[in-house]
């Protein structure tokens, strides 16, 4: 009998997330069930999401994962097995199917996906939920204009990377704050970015006046904290923000630090929105089809950090807290 191996959560992490707070668990694998698929997974998505999910708070966009139960995450692999007519062994999918190798699944929210078009991995990033966030976030939500200066927090990361080269494809000029010289360099010399700045060696408000002299039209914002307020004291006027995440935040044993000069969006007369990408997902294949236009018209570039070995998972997942992941952050089964 096959046996497939599980991450559970065992606790509610304090802090920073430890092995500890999960079990690793070997299970016989069961036969799908009338209507369900069998995927064997080949990749797991690592998202700063995930973090939150581990928490007991009710009040967020999705119920906490259950404790001892299997850990939330996207993935993609192949279907080995199915009793829902919607899908074939064979076929390639991605959606959420948790941190093992196997998933039993209902096929809702399963999305089949075409590994000749582009590798596994690249749709958990740029052609998945990553990628989606950053289109919607920043011509929907962000509603960016030609001309604009964009600034960019967590502006290496899966989100934040596309989020700026897609502003300048736009006609944007665009500045990422990322960690780091290597991180840095990788923007403007290999992304295009027209500055960059190191949040871990520079004063972070100043460098943004330096940069961008006469404000912030639109900040797309993954990081929250020290950062959201730095970009709060270079808006333009009518600025735009968007709240993506406050990666900054999720680790914290404290509540989440609030801006203390909010008062700058009365000044500038400036909007700061929240934005859920799931909101969006009925339009997914619009982003889908620009973004793979893009991609193979070498116009956007694409990175995925791959960590081997499920057994690797927590340590794998505080990679993205500790900033040494280089692009999307995936678990290779």
């Amino acid at each position: 009998m096959t046996t497939n191996h599980q991450f559970l959560l065992a606790r509610r992490p304090v802090g920073a997330v430890q092995r500890s707070d999960f079990e690793y668990v070997s299970t016989p694998l069961a036969a799908p069930a009338e209507g369900e698929v069998q995927v064997k997974i080949a990749y797991v998505s690592l998202d700063p999401a995930m973090r939150g999910w581990m928490n007991a708070y009710e009040g967020s966009y999705m119920p906490p994962v259950p404790l001892n139960s299997v850990m939330r995450a996207l993935g993609a692999g192949e279907v080995v097995a199915s009793n829902n007519p919607n899908f074939k062994v064979g076929d390639h999918v991605a959606g959420m199917l948790g941190v093992q190798e196997y998933a039993n699944h209902n096929g809702a929210g399963l999305n089949k996906v075409d590994p000749r078009l582009a590798p596994l991995p690249l749709f958990l990033g740029t052609l998945g939920m990553p990628g989606l966030t950053a289109y919607f976030g920043v011509l929907d939500a962000g509603q960016l204009k030609e001309g604009d200066t964009v600034l960019v927090s967590g502006a290496a990361g899966a989100v934040g990377s596309i989020v700026g080269q897609i502003a300048k494809i736009k006609g944007a000029r665009v500045i990422g704050i990322a960690g780091g010289a290597d991180k840095v360099s990788y923007l403007t010399k290999e992304l295009g970015f027209d500055a960059a700045i190191d949040y871990k060696a520079e004063d972070v408000s100043a460098a943004i006046k330096r940069y961008a002299p006469n404000g912030v039209d639109l900040f797309f914002d993954n990081v929250g904290g020290d950062i959201l307020e730095a970009a709060l004291n270079n808006l333009a006027m009518q600025a735009r923000i968007v709240i993506c995440g406050a990666i900054s935040q999720y680790n914290s044993t404290t509540p989440p630090k609030g801006p203390s000069n909010y008062l700058q969006l009365l000044v500038k007369r400036a909007t700061m929105r929240g934005l859920m990408v799931a909101d969006y997902y009925p339009r997914a294949m619009e982003a889908i089809t620009t973004m793979g236009g893009w991609l193979a018209a070498g116009k956007l570039k694409s990175r995925e950090d791959v960590v081997e070995g499920l057994q690797n998972f927590p340590e794998a997942f505080n990679k993205l807290f500790e900033g040494s992941n280089n692009g999307k952050l995936v678990l290779k089964v």
